[in-house]
């Protein structure tokens, strides 16, 4: 092999690992804060406690729509919306299923905090969502009755 050529592949194999190792941080940057602690808290209370949501307060401008009652827990259809200036994320709990936290959204300025899931409910239970917005905390709640696997209670 001529020695130009091995400079070459030298030169090209540096320039590609030096440009590997560059992107793996900016890529690794990309991934979204989470909190452990949240996730796995095993009631309302612990939610609360591992977000620093100190007293949340009652609101009405928070949209939580989900069924009355649910013919399969394994698909829940819910949608939650939040009319709260400056929401800055909301959180979705079902008290009674294992992993109480279900999902966490963290929104950017001018985004509108809405979205549409479909979850797991284990039994019957009160679901409720946690809204932050300019520092304060609001919830708003309601009983989904699932009615399969759960004898109807």
């Amino acid at each position: 092999m001529k020695p130009e050529r091995r400079s070459l592949l030298r030169a090209a194999i540096v320039w590609c690992v030096a440009g590997g190792a560059a992107l793996a941080k900016p890529l690794g940057a990309w991934a979204a804060d989470w909190n452990k602690a949240a996730f796995d808290a095993r009631n309302w209370d612990g939610v609360l406690k591992s977000l620093n949501a100190v007293n949340p307060t009652a609101s009405k401008d928070i949209l939580l729509k989900a069924p009355d009652v649910a013919e399969d827990g394994n698909s829940v259809p819910i949608k939650i919306a939040s009319k709260i200036p400056n929401t800055q994320m909301m959180a979705l709990v079902v008290d009674k299923n294992p992993v109480p936290l279900v999902a966490s959204f963290t929104f950017a300025t001018g985004v509108e905090p809405e979205f549409s899931a479909t979850v797991r409910v284990s039994r019957t239970s009160r679901v409720r969502v946690l809204v932050q917005a300019d520092g304060k905390y609001f919830f708003t709640s309601r009983e989904v009755r699932v009615t399969s696997g759960d004898c109807g209670s």
